[in-house]
């Protein structure tokens, strides 16, 4: 495929909500119904159906980029006090251990440290969305680690190391929360709070490439950033730097939001 080819596929930063919250009864109702609704939708704003889906979770560190090459991954339930049906979901998607040495030679080439990891199965960071967003579980998932150094430099250069295989069908997808404290959801005081830093993290995602990468590289340098993601506690942010990573020259949108646990939370596209 050409640069230009339309069916080239875009490069994305998902909400994965909390815990397994899309499958489970909350209180008041309905309060993870239209970020469940984005998630379903998704792969019908593709330009086609992915060859396959390499996922960056918030929820799985390593000292270097680690590449999931399992043929079959089991799920982790790294989730705890919910319902004990949420321990029973499946999501059976196959692995794509040529697509994940792919994406360590891709890596490698770029003087990055990375890493295989032929045991480790998916986290509910992606699990949880894909049960949504590609329920058949019919399209193979590769999971690749974020760095626990939290270096967003590195997360956006590993981005550029995989762009490439946008123009082979796979699609890139980062899965985290754009708002990601603890202690913060249910409390209103913190609603300004993240409306500020949802503010500044669309107008970086949509300033033009360049622009675009070095906010990105000093997120912790925006308006209320700490409160927002508390330090040492950034990994549900890092996915989306690896999927603005992947679109070098290319275009980033938001293209969803809500108010979620009285803070906002919104999702991003790269093209």
């Amino acid at each position: 495929m050409s640069d230009r080819d339309p069916l080239r596929q875009p490069s994305l930063y998902i909400p994965h909500g909390g815990g397994p919250c899309f499958f489970m009864d909350w209180n008041p109702p309905g309060i993870w119904d239209r970020m469940a609704d984005f998630l379903r939708g998704l792969v019908a704003t593709l330009p086609a159906r992915p060859r396959a889906v390499l996922l960056i979770s918030a929820h799985w560190l390593e000292a270097a980029f680690t590449v999931g090459s399992h043929p079959q991954p089991p799920l982790i339930y790294d989730y705890y006090g919910f319902p004990e049906h949420t321990y029973q979901l499946r999501y059976g998607a196959p692995g794509a251990p040529v697509l994940a040495a792919r994406v360590r030679t891709l890596l490698e080439a770029q003087a990055l440290p990375a890493a295989d990891d032929a045991q480790r199965g998916y986290d509910h960071g992606v699990f949880i969305p894909l049960k949504l967003v590609l329920p058949a579980a019919d399209v193979p998932v590769v999971q690749l680690s974020l760095m626990a150094s939290m270096d967003a430099a590195a997360h956006l250069a590993a981005g550029r190391a995989l762009a490439a295989l946008r123009n082979e069908g796979v699609l890139i997808v980062g899965s985290g929360m754009s708002f990601h404290n603890m202690r913060a959801y249910g409390d209103p005081r913190f609603g300004p709070v993240s409306e500020r830093f949802d503010s500044w993290l669309t107008a970086a995602v949509e300033a033009a490439p360049a622009e675009r990468e070095a906010r990105l590289a000093r997120w912790d340098e925006a308006p209320d950033a700490r409160l927002s993601h508390p330090p040492r506690a950034e990994e549900h942010l890092l996915p989306l730097m690896v999927a603005a990573g992947a679109a070098p020259g290319g275009v980033g949108r938001c293209i969803f939001s809500d108010r979620v646990m009285e803070t906002t939370v919104s999702a991003y596209r790269f093209d």
